[in-house]
């Protein structure tokens, strides 16, 4: 039975109220990397060897049952057999993402094993997952020994900047990128775009501006239409359409002509303001020019119009886009899938499912997230678990960490705990590991349920995660224990989150 059939049957009876909706989820239109317009979500670029990642998982789960010592981890591990190579540590390392602590402990087992040696791309990994919970004079540890095995490369602060610029450490990225002369790395045209697009996409493109002018001014590098391009996505981004035209007028006067990913991007920034009429313009402009519309420029119109409720309209590019000659991809179908969506059209969006089946594109885990977000909006929430569940169970559409998010939030806006910790375990067997925000929601639930231990409990893995809870969470916990006569766990866990703030990494 298809999917939209079978989601016919539920009785309206099991539907129940929301206590509360809280925007947790917002689908983006596409990400622009300034190559190619495309949905990370949507692409699959790195097809992975499902023995790996079978074996990764099983790692995870047991890993996630010690704490996060390098000598627990041994001492878990030591017990089980474990074929030890490179593209296994990467996909661990990758996995443990959201708990820095234990990906570094796993980290120096895996150098441990005999004939093991690691690979920029496990230590990438292991970089990624320190710059998340601010150890980054760890990550520096970790840089001088890259250089010493000879595998340190311009990527490594790239990633580093990043991990700076999201953490709001502006001036800490642009150093970090500074650094790589240090180090012996020739700078090109290529990193001075990279640090551009890093500061601009971690909402930074004031700053990014900033550099731009400096380093043009002083002839540092003489920008290309990437150089612009990324100015134009960050500008857009902010809805700022004023310097986004000034961006545009500047790469014109360089001489430098507009090309299908910048007219990509400037249709997107239109439709982010609801100037659908300018979008479609710029549109018009690429076919006078003879630049061929792709289907990210559709997906971009597809995604606006719908999110308006012109369906009509969207149908219509949908339309086009089919009949363009562009192999069928699965974003496409996806900004369709959200079209119907955000009309509340959900049958037609699950036939449309069948069809993506049938022609052998999709779906994917970010068709049904799409789906979900708008299910729990409408509080459509028993439909929405099902969903959930049939997504479970579809291969190639295995939940992420976002969707066990989704879920988890779902239920604790219902005050229904015991579902969000049914959704929590079954991630954990899954060998996910949740981040911050679902901590918090989590852990926030409880307080409002009265379930202190619950949340005691929660706020305490959290820490061994080495993760740092945000002050709001704690003073949530703080407020609500000592009502219980609970004084003594509130300064026993302010101990503890005093030594994570302060406390560096050492491995």
């Amino acid at each position: 039975m298809s999917l939209h059939r079978s989601l016919l049957r539920i009785p309206k009876t099991l539907i129940t109220p929301f206590r509360k909706l809280v925007p947790f989820f917002q689908i983006n239109y596409y990400s622009v990397n300034t190559h190619v317009i495309s949905n990370v979500n949507d692409q699959n670029l790195n097809p992975k060897n499902p023995k790996i990642v079978q074996e990764a998982e099983r790692i995870c789960k047991i890993l996630l049952n010690t704490t996060c010592s390098t000598k627990c981890v041994t001492d878990a591990l030591g017990s089980v057999s474990v074929n030890v190579s490179p593209l296994l540590v990467e996909e661990v390392v990758k996995k443990l993402s959201n708990s820095g602590v234990l990906a570094l402990s796993f980290f120096r087992w895996a150098e441990k094993q005999n004939g093991f040696v690691h690979t920029s791309e496990s230590y990438h990994g292991l970089i990624e997952a320190l710059g998340k919970i601010k150890q980054f004079k760890m990550v520096w540890i970790l840089v001088d020994e890259l250089k010493k095995k000879g595998l340190l490369c311009k990527e490594s602060f790239a990633l580093i900047s990043r991990r700076y610029a999201r953490a709001r450490k502006v001036k800490e990225a642009i150093e970090a990128f500074e650094r790589m002369e240090k180090y012996g790395l020739v700078v090109e045209l290529q990193d001075f775009n990279r640090l551009l697009d890093t500061l601009s996409k971690s909402r930074n493109v004031g700053k990014a501006q900033e550099v731009f002018d400096k380093w043009k001014n002083k002839r540092k590098f003489k920008p290309n239409i990437k150089s612009y391009t990324i100015l134009l996505e960050g500008w857009g981004g902010e809805k700022n359409l004023l310097r986004l035209n000034e961006v545009y007028q500047e790469m014109k006067a360089d001489d430098i002509e507009p090309d299908v990913v910048s007219y990509g991007i400037m249709i997107h920034a239109h439709c982010k303001v609801k100037k659908y009429g300018e979008a479609i313009e710029l549109l018009r402009e690429m076919e006078r020019k003879k630049i061929r519309v792709t289907p990210h420029v559709y997906c971009t119109l597809i995604n606006g119009l719908g999110s308006e409720k012109r369906l009509v309209e969207a149908l219509k590019y949908f339309e086009l886009y089919k009949g363009s000659g562009f192999d069928l991809e699965v974003f496409t179908f996806n900004a369709m899938v959200g079209a119907y969506c955000w009309s509340m059209r959900m049958d037609d969006a699950y036939k449309l499912l069948d069809e993506m089946r049938r022609s052998k594109i999709g779906p994917n885990t970010r068709t049904y997230d799409i789906i979900l977000h708008h299910l729990i909006k409408a509080r459509r929430t028993n439909e929405a678990y099902l969903v959930f569940q049939k997504m479970s169970n579809d291969p190639g559409c295995e939940p992420t960490v976002s969707t066990y998010e989704i879920m988890v939030r779902m239920f604790c806006n219902e005050d229904r705990t015991d579902m969000a910790l049914r959704v929590w375990d079954q991630m954990k067997a899954r060998g996910v590991l949740p981040g911050m925000h679902m901590f918090s929601t989590l852990i926030n639930s409880f307080c409002h349920e009265n379930r202190l231990d619950d949340a005691c409990t929660y706020f305490q893995e959290m820490l061994d995660m080495g993760m740092r809870p945000p002050l709001p969470l704690f003073d949530n916990l703080k407020r609500a224990l000592p009502e219980e006569g609970k004084e003594d766990t509130v300064k026993a866990l302010w101990r503890k989150l005093e030594k994570l703030r302060k406390s560096n990494l050492v491995g």
